[in-house]
């Protein structure tokens, strides 16, 4: 039943394009739905970067906050999920340039916030932590581009600055990482 309202939330949504316009437009509404549609591909991009959870959600919220200050400045140029995980991307790695190596945890934080209850969260939760440590982080991040966020991988290799053969050989390499995991569990 969830999935039947939470399908016809999607269907009655902004296109995000439409949404960074009224962002621009200094519309909160408009900053709030270009939120609740990206923030699980947002914050699965940062967690992949990061590898900590409590990092991913703050820099989760500097994304946005740089896209209500930069969405004056945005031009359509192919996806706006992409210039969303553009801003992501180089407030993760300033973030990544900032931390000494003596603030670096030698375990990653792979745990998701729970914001809502439900079976399919929990799933997605273990898949995603079963993910992040099976892959290395340049694969981890192709996945999230490209199976989360669905960028083609074309659009994932211009945000990454990789070849697109590297992109995908390298998601190649992950689904058969992935599914050699889950045989094993199995």
């Amino acid at each position: 039943m969830l999935m039947v309202s939470d399908n016809k939330i999607r269907s009655q949504a902004k296109p995000a394009e439409e949404l960074i316009h009224h962002i621009a437009a200094d519309d909160k509404q408009a900053l709030e739905s270009l939120y609740l549609e990206t923030k699980t591909a947002v914050y699965g991009f940062l967690l992949s970067i990061v590898r900590n959870r409590h990092t991913a959600e703050d820099l989760m919220q500097e994304t946005y906050i740089q896209v209500y200050l930069s969405a004056a400045n945005y031009q359509p140029q192919g996806k706006p999920m992409a210039w969303v995980l553009t801003i992501a991307r180089n407030l993760a790695l300033m973030k990544l340039r900032e931390k000494s190596s003596a603030d670096v945890s030698l375990e990653p934080d792979w745990g998701l916030r729970s914001e809502e209850d439900g079976i399919q969260q929990t799933l997605d939760r273990l898949v995603l932590e079963s993910a992040m440590r099976v892959l290395n982080q340049e694969e981890r991040q192709i996945v999230m581009l490209h199976d989360v966020a669905g960028l083609k991988h074309r659009e994932t290799a211009a945000l990454m600055q990789l070849p697109l053969a590297t992109v995908l050989s390298k998601y190649r390499r992950a689904l058969s990482k992935l599914r050699k995991q889950v045989q094993e569990e199995q």
